[in-house]
């Protein structure tokens, strides 16, 4: 067991002949292809949302569009990630692969608002795949001492998507038809599918497994209760309304019978031994930590760029380059200090910590602030989060046995993904709440009305048309409540810091379980002691 960090000994750094290099940068090229079409599905259609709800006269169920794919592909990543363990990581990511292309092509086909979320539903059960496959075989074939450089490349996929997403959704919509945002992932499906199928060889042994069902079925009811309850809340209901309490109630005691049966189960969808795991623990903390904080105050930023710079959904999301900019940065810069030190602890550490500044940053946007301070606050931000979010996943992969990789893998990106559900509902309510009272405080009840009670941000360009001294007030009042997001904010970044400083750093294995993405070589890492986080 491995007490004092201070006396982890990097062991000597292990680097791959260039035929294996090379080997594992096609592979990775496949893997990256995978998890950008899941990250860009997640916000390729927010631009073509007002376009679909004309053509398929849905106005009402437009907001399906985006929660059926996020249910599915949440409530799917434990699915994924244990069938993977039991049955071989490269058959389900292909199957994740097919499921998501099928989802693709049929929500480009629907000719109604109903369809197309039931096919959006099927897209996000395959994107659930794809994000869970695409890092697991990553720990198949890659060991985690020189992990840390690859993971970095798949940051700055994900930071990317978030940028193209909005940008392509838009550009389809415009000159081509919003039914070419889901067929474009077609082409790029298809080749990550045969690089797969070619270059990829990942052994998979006969055994015969139980499927936990009654533990699918509950987390699955549990989970969906959860999203269902944060999307809603404060928007379709009251937070304090029936609905709302009970989804929450019913959520809670489906997930605390999960605990109970799992703890029975032969072979349960999340192993509660990997509870026991202090790296795992911590990791996943400080994930849902950064999620919330993550997903539920950068989502304003467009907003913003929108409302108080003036810029289109275009522009602004090209205005978010800085972050993004960050963000690669600090991936790759992170990657490679991890594989030539073996050292991964620190960065959570640091990143959480810069991340803390640069939210304080961004708490003093104002209605008058330059596009250069915007701009800093953003690119600090980008580096916090660039520091934190890959190291996690190196860190709880190190820590469990290959048995349940895919597992592990799964759950922490679940906790990170709920995180951002529950960050997106609790600074979505704080944000509401402020910009109503600011407005009540301050703005005639004609103009009130006008901006919906204060749901500007369902129509931002409505606001370019009122009068100047109107335009002022409402732009005013959106600064100040935005400020007070980012300053919520602020604590949870603090927390993921202070949690970050338990997680136990253990010496990064030099071997992968899989090498050269041919065959599958014993290693010595098996044995329980050299799980020293179990």
């Amino acid at each position: 067991m491995i007490n004092d960090v201070s006396s982890i000994e990097a062991p000597e750094e292990h680097d791959f002949s260039k035929e294996e290099h090379r080997r594992i940068l096609v592979i990775l090229f496949a893997l990256m292809l995978g998890m950008f079409l899941a990250a860009l599905d997640q916000t390729i259609v927010a631009t073509a949302l007002p376009t679909i709800a004309g053509d398929l006269h849905g106005l009402n169920h437009l907001s399906w569009v985006v929660t059926a794919y996020l249910i599915t592909s949440t409530i799917s990543l434990p699915l994924w990630g244990k069938f993977g363990d039991l049955y071989g990581r490269k058959n389900f990511f292909q199957l994740a692969i097919i499921v998501f292309l099928v989802g693709s092509m049929l929500s480009g086909l629907s000719q109604s608002m109903i369809e197309l979320i039931i096919c959006r539903a099927i897209q996000g059960i395959g994107a659930g795949g794809l994000m869970v496959g695409s890092q697991a075989i990553i720990g198949d074939v890659i060991p985690p001492r020189q992990r840390g450089r690859y993971m970095g490349y798949f940051g700055a996929v994900f930071g990317l998507s978030s940028i193209l997403g909005p940008l392509a959704g838009g550009w389809f919509t415009q000159h081509v038809s919003w039914r070419w945002i889901f067929y474009i992932n077609v082409p790029i499906g298809i080749v990550a599918l045969i690089t797969i199928a070619i270059v990829l060889h990942i052994p998979t042994q006969k055994v015969r497994h139980k499927i936990d069902w009654w533990g699918t079925s509950l987390l699955s009811a549990g989970v969906v209760g959860l999203i269902l309850m944060t999307t809603w809340g404060g928007v379709t209901y009251a937070w304090g309304s029936i609905t709302i309490l009970g989804l929450a109630i019913v959520s809670a005691i489906l997930l605390i019978i999960f605990c109970f049966v799992e703890a029975k189960a032969t072979e349960p969808i999340i192993p509660l031994n990997l509870f026991r795991n202090r790296t795992f623990n911590a990791a996943s903390a400080v994930g849902f930590v950064i999620g919330f904080t993550m997903f539920g105050s950068i989502v304003y930023l467009p907003l913003y760029l929108q409302i108080v710079h003036g810029a289109s959904p275009t522009l602004s999301g090209l205005e978010l380059l800085p972050m993004v900019g960050g963000m690669l940065i600090s991936f790759v810069l992170s990657g490679q200090l991890v594989t030539r030190t073996g050292r991964y602890k620190i960065f959570p550490i640091v990143g959480s910590a810069v991340l803390a500044v640069g939210l304080t940053l961004l708490a003093q946007l104002g209605a008058h602030t330059s596009f250069i301070y915007a701009a800093i606050g953003m690119f600090v931000v980008g580096l916090g989060m660039g520091l934190v979010m890959q190291v996690l996943v190196v860190a709880v992969q190190n820590s469990v046995p290959h048995a349940q990789l895919g597992t592990a893998t799964a759950t922490a990106t679940f906790f990170r993904t709920i995180g951002g559900a529950f960050g997106v509902a609790v600074l979505g309510a704080v944000f509401n709440s402020r910009l109503l009272s600011q407005l009540r405080a301050t703005a005639s009840p004609a103009l009130l009305k006008l901006l919906g009670n204060g749901n500007i941000s369902e129509n931002p360009s409505q606001i370019n048309h009122l009068p100047l001294a109107e335009r002022a007030l409402v732009i005013n009042a959106f600064s100040h409540t935005l400020q007070t997001v980012f300053v919520v904010a602020v604590p949870f970044a603090v927390v993921a810091f202070i949690v970050s400083l338990f997680m136990k750093e253990i010496p990064l294995r030099e071997k992968a379980h899989i090498t050269e993405g041919i065959g599958v070589k014993p290693l010595a890492f098996d044995a329980p002691g050299e799980y020293p986080g179990l």
